[in-house]
């Protein structure tokens, strides 16, 4: 699998996911303000990746004697929706409050990312069968997290476990996590990956090519998830079709004091959308909206798997 960041010689190195699939290069970040760029850039993305980054981010303020609570605050402003990003922060100011280094907090988060995400899978197998074909929205794997991933850490699992699965990962517009990212890492890995066009979703299951949905979340509310948009239209059809629909998320991304209609959803600039690989598909001028989350409502959802395993949403 590929390394998605490191801690190396008192700097955080991360791959820069905005190259992939055509080229794997690190960028180093020697200070927080350099990691709270690449996760406003999308060089870093994922719930889980953004909270151990941010947790990395104060390790680094703390190593130039910033003021930690102001550092905070820039951080958590970086991306608004994924819980994780202020969950990681406030892990760090507690350790803090403790005399637990911040670097001791940051490390700690990471080497629980990575145990997680095989909890995750573990549990998520055992609703896999084998021969089924899965379908997953945006990328919840490796690249998302410290390693393995969520949604695609139980595909991982279930391909480990011997069962003859295939998946079909949609390219998930506007930015393309699908295609550039979800079907590089499952192709690099060895797992079957067919790409589709995000709209042909409903039709692949009404034809019966789908047996399972599995996506991860950027937050889990009362009342639902928040993911990457189009998260809702596939949930939707996976309703109507009667295929059973899951959330592979970490309970750090738990959120558990707010409803899911109360959060904010990022608006992200309008080049995402009038641009892919720099060049422009429509008239520059043209109005655009850009959420990059929806929201899917609990009845909606099959189950979330966790690493304490499989729970109803609430």
């Amino acid at each position: 699998m590929i390394e998605t960041l490191y801690w190396k010689d008192d700097k955080l190195f991360m791959i820069d996911q905005t190259l992939l699939p055509f080229k794997e290069e690190y960028i180093v970040c020697s200070d927080y303000l350099s990691v709270v760029d690449a996760i406003k850039t999308l060089k870093v993305r994922g719930a889980p990746a953004i909270g151990v980054s941010a947790a990395y981010a104060m390790a680094l303020a703390e190593l130039a004697n910033e003021d930690m609570f102001y550092v905070a605050k820039i951080i958590k402003s970086a991306r608004p929706t994924a819980v994780n990003l202020m969950w990681a922060v406030d892990e760090v100011l507690s350790g803090l409050n403790n005399n637990i280094s911040a670097i001791s907090t940051a490390n700690r988060l990471f080497l629980e990312d990575k145990e997680t995400n095989r909890l995750i899978g573990k549990y998520g197998s055992t609703v896999i069968e084998d021969g089924d074909t899965i379908l997953t929205h945006c990328n919840a794997g490796s690249l998302a997290c410290v390693d393995y991933g969520t949604a695609l850490g139980v595909i991982r699992s279930a391909w480990n476990d011997g069962k003859n699965i295939n998946v079909i990962a949609d390219e998930t517009r506007p930015v393309l996590q699908g295609a550039r990212l979800t079907a590089y890492e499952l192709h690099r890995d060895g797992i079957p990956v067919k790409l589709i066009v995000d709209g042909a979703a409903g039709f692949m299951m009404q034809q019966s090519h789908i047996d399972k949905v599995i996506i991860g979340a950027d937050r889990v509310c009362k009342g639902g998830i928040a993911n990457k948009i189009g998260s809702l239209m596939v949930a939707l059809a996976a309703k109507r079709f009667n295929i059973p629909f899951y959330v592979a998320s970490p309970l750090s991304t738990f959120d558990r004091d707010s409803n899911i209609n109360d959060i904010i959803i990022e608006e992200r600039n309008k080049e995402e959308v009038s641009c892919i690989g720099g060049n422009y598909i429509t008239s520059n001028d043209i109005d655009i909206l850009n959420p990059a989350f929806d929201i899917v409502s609990s009845d909606l959802i099959t189950g979330i798997i966790t690493e304490n395993g499989i729970v109803n949403p609430f």
